[in-house]
């Protein structure tokens, strides 16, 4: 019987070198922790849009390619927001970790890797349309504060590790370990004195672990004291609508067919889509709000929320896409709104010759720019400031918005809304058309399956088929339906409330038989034009294509 094979002899230097890594990593994770709590709180006195991360992953936004934008929407949806802030955390953690092994070997190269990220920040800080010079304090504090820390955390591991490798007084080369002294006669072996290399471990440990639990603290505090200075909810809450000039009637009962699973005809405010560039809500306080008009007009305005108020309000029942909605897609939502009439305004400002763009401004910087003719064709287009009765949800807008009906929101709907300008689209590209995207942003027919849901199982007979079609400012005319590639069956429609609003149908499938079935629809527009089969990306101009859905009948 032969012995077991031994260790080789660098497995245990392995397993130390690995602990070192480790420990050199943590520092540097902990310095970086330090950092962001750092800008966080310097934040408190610049805004939330200037943390470090947010500034960083705004001007990534910017930056990042209308495609690969378009695989975010489409792949996480509402969600692609966090999953753009856990990348950049996720990309800090791994240069934190890189600067942490640099800092116990090289101090000045672990504190540079600190030092680009707070001009990073900066940079980005800076980059952001309206921003002041202060805004980029939030970055440098936090460079300076990641490089103080790293430095200091990589001295104290330097001194641990430069101890406990001090080899025993007295010792001779060679020489073995130290064997443990005697004790009195039945008393064992005295214990040995501590290493003294352990207590210089763990006061690094401490040292780290409490920079990391200080920089967590300063973090989520900043940020907790940022969101409370800049909370606007009570100022929302606090707003008060005057009737509209002209009430409109509620929604007759027949516009939504009455089938199990069918989307309501109104969108509540809680499910209402949101596609924007915003990382950070823009909150404004309506007392501080003004919107400037001006641009190629004869008598440039600033009016107060105030002001607007008093103008005569109206009503508006309104369907709203976004562009990036592909076939069958939850980018769709319908609200009744209340707000100032925005061809009023601008007639009222005077627009001149040659004007055929109007380009709106949100506080966050974002422009977007509607055809000018469609404003004031006579189309009900909105300064709007409630959303299904209640004020503006800061998701939508708050404290105003603008909607132009016929129109993708990327070309009829800026949020938080603080500047409109009356200009020609050939001496400005809004920011969705200077990435590519179609100037115009006319809605596409479309139309979805929404009962019964994909892949589900409905027993054989009759099966009850429901949706939603929208043509927006053109109305919807007809829908149609077929099962497993058969000739096209009328839909029956439920009431028509306008042409500005999305139209439900239902259809009574008879005789569905055993097996896998494929269902289409598709919808004709009020102008005669049948929605087209070909599919399409939504990039440039709106996702067009036949939705189907496949389900099992047993």
């Amino acid at each position: 019987m032969t012995d077991e094979p031994a260790l080789p002899a660098a497995a245990p230097g392995r397993r130390h070198r690995v602990l070192r890594a480790a420990g050199a990593a943590a520092i540097g994770l902990a310095s970086a922790v330090a950092a962001l709590g750092a800008g966080e709180l310097v934040a408190y006195a610049t805004g939330a849009p200037t943390a470090p991360v947010i500034a960083v992953g705004s001007a990534a936004i910017d930056l990042t390619p209308t495609p690969l934008k378009e695989y975010a929407v489409r792949t996480f949806g509402t969600h692609d927001k966090p999953v753009l802030l856990g990348g950049i955390y996720l990309t800090m953690a791994l240069l934190a970790a890189l600067a942490g092994l640099l800092a116990v070997r090289r101090p000045a190269a672990g504190a540079a890797v600190f030092g680009v990220f707070g001009a990073l920040g900066a940079w980005a800080a800076l980059s952001r349309p309206g921003a002041a010079a202060a805004d980029c304090a939030p970055s440098i504090v936090a460079g300076l504060v990641g490089a103080t820390a790293v430095l200091l955390l990589a001295r104290l591991y330097r001194r641990a590790l430069s101890t406990a490798a001090t080899p025993r007084p007295g010792a001779a080369e060679g020489e073995g370990p130290e064997k443990p002294a005697e004790g009195p006669e039945g008393a064992g072996p005295e214990v040995p004195p501590q290493p003294v290399g352990l207590t210089g471990r763990r006061t690094v440990l401490a040292a780290t672990a409490g920079t990391f639990a200080v920089g967590a603290l300063a973090g989520v505090g900043g940020r907790v004291l940022t969101d409370r200075r800049f909370d606007v909810t009570a100022a929302r809450d606090a707003v008060r609508f005057p009737a509209p000039a002209e009430a409109l009637p509620p929604l007759p009962a027949a516009v939504h067919p009455r089938v199990p699973g069918l989307s309501p005809f109104t969108t509540p405010n809680a499910d209402f889509y949101r596609v924007d560039t915003a990382l950070t809500l823009p909150r404004i306080d309506p007392r501080d709000w003004a919107l400037r008009i001006h641009g190629l007009v004869d008598h440039p305005q600033v009016l107060t929320f105030d002001e607007l108020l008093r103008e005569p309000l109206e009503e508006l029942d309104y369907t709203l896409s976004c562009v990036s909605n592909e076939v069958g897609g939850p980018y769709v939502g319908t609200s009744r709104w209340l707000g100032a009439p925005l061809p009023a305004l601008l007639r009222r400002a005077g627009v001149r010759a040659g004007a055929d763009q109007l380009v709106g401004r949100s506080k966050d910087g974002m422009t977007i720019g509607t055809p000018l003719e469609s404003v004031l064709d006579g189309r009900r287009a909105l300064l709007a400031l409630a959303m299904d009765g209640q004020a503006l949800p800061l998701a939508h807008g708050f404290p105003c918005r603008s909607l132009v009906p016929g129109f993708y929101g990327y070309t009829s709907a800026t949020k938080w809304l603080i500047d409109l300008e009356v200009t020609a689209f050939a001496a400005f590209d809004p920011y969705w058309v200077r990435r590519g995207w179609d100037r115009t942003g006319t809605v596409r027919t479309a139309s979805r399956i929404e009962v019964p849901a994909p892949f589900a199982k409905v027993p054989a007979g009759e099966v009850d088929v429901a949706g939603t079609a929208w043509a927006t400012h053109r109305g919807v005319a007809a829908v149609e339906v077929r099962v497993d590639g058969g000739p096209w069956q009328p839909a029956e429609l439920a009431a028509d409330a306008g042409p500005d609003l999305w139209r439900q149908w239902s259809y009574r499938w008879s005789g569905a038989a055993p097996g896998t079935h494929r269902i289409e629809v598709r919808a004709t527009d009020a102008t005669g034009a049948v929605q087209p089969e070909q599919r399409a990306t939504p990039f440039p101009a709106g996702a067009t294509g036949w939705h189907s859905t496949v389900v099992t009948v047993t």
